[in-house]
């Protein structure tokens, strides 16, 4: 609402006070799929000391020197797979649970989204949420799993904004739902329909996550733990006993060791083993992308079909469809509670 207090002086421009809002975050997107683009992409993602624990005099050598020199043109191809009419699989999916949080939450609440990395940036989004008079912001990160390349940085970027403030709006962040009864039921529902949907049933169904070195496990972070615990209670849910449930962590970069099994070695030794029907679901990303999209869904089938497999499927995020739609407005609802009349 506009409020302008009766008390305020003749010619005192209007002020826009009191009302909340909800920023949804997610980990970002080049704008373009092409080499340009992704490079600008990449230098912001990998200069992030969250993403890459290295020694800024170490790695930026090599980051401008090899890595965004070399990477940039075969990411960009691999964008080209998955780009659609609407852009970005990852932006256009957070736009559209978005717009859908904001169907279902009403006027009472201001929602926009935001890119942890290209555009939209949380910096503008949040002026933006401000200047439409929002003095109470929940801050949304969609990572189900906590982890501090991921969340923290998503409240760091925030911070740094709120830095620059004279008038700060109050903040609150979601916290990591990974146990979260709502999350694993809208899981269990969702991906337990795409399965029965197939017309085939897996022998295996892996549950890839996006991974991170081992060494952020033995620091504290609790992001191989919360990952961990979402496959055990997801196959409680899915209660399918005639389908083999393992985990396993995708996207691994450099040579440092990463959280393991690695999906990849997982999807190959199933083929050899004599695995015919697998499915893959990624349970750690809020929406579709390259990761899930070109990864698992290209490469992994190009894999699995190569050592022998016969069946695969990359099974669908939860996106902005009715069991995760319900799950996100059933989270937004209670973080917003004594903010938000019931």
């Amino acid at each position: 609402m506009t409020q302008q207090p009766q008390s305020l002086p003749a010619g005192h421009p209007p002020v826009n006070t009191g009302r909340i809002g909800l920023l949804l975050v997610n980990l970002g997107t080049p704008d373009a799929p092409e080499p340009g683009a992704v490079k600008r992409y990449l230098k912001e993602f990998l200069s992030d000391p969250r993403v890459v624990e290295i020694p800024p005099i170490v790695w930026q050598p090599i980051l401008r020197g090899i890595v965004l020199t070399t990477r940039p043109k075969k990411s960009a191809h691999a964008y080209r797979q998955v780009w659609t009419e609407d852009g970005s699989p990852l932006a256009a999916i957070t736009r559209q649970q978005a717009e859908g949080l904001r169907a279902r939450l009403g006027g009472a609440v201001v929602v926009r989204w935001a890119m942890r990395y290209g555009a939209p940036a949380i910096g503008d989004e949040l002026q933006a949420l401000v200047e439409e008079g929002c003095e109470r912001i929940l801050l949304a990160p969609l990572y189900p799993q906590y982890c501090a390349a991921t969340t923290a940085t998503v409240v760091d970027k925030a911070a740094d904004k709120l830095r620059e403030m004279r008038w700060q709006p109050s903040l609150r962040t979601l916290p990591p739902y990974h146990d979260d009864p709502l999350y694993i039921a809208a899981l269990a529902k969702d991906l337990g329909a795409q399965i029965d949907a197939l017309g085939w049933v897996p022998q295996v169904l892996l549950l890839s996550y996006h991974g991170m070195p081992a060494r952020t496990l033995d620091l504290g972070d609790p992001y191989h733990c919360h990952c961990r615990k979402t496959s055990r209670l997801l196959a409680d849910a899915l209660d399918r006993p005639d389908i083999r449930i393992e985990t396993g962590f995708q996207s691994r970069f450099g040579r440092a060791k990463w959280l393991e099994p690695a999906t990849d070695a997982l999807i190959e030794r199933e083929a050899r083993a004599g695995t015919k029907r697998l499915a893959v679901a990624a349970p750690g990303f809020a929406a579709d992308c390259l990761e899930t999209l070109e990864e698992l869904g290209i490469r992994g089938r190009e894999q699995f079909e190569q050592a022998g497999g016969e069946h695969f499927v990359a099974l669908a995020c939860l996106n902005a469809g009715a069991p995760g739609m319900v799950m996100l407005e059933a989270l937004m609802r209670r973080e917003l509670a004594g903010w938000l009349a019931a």
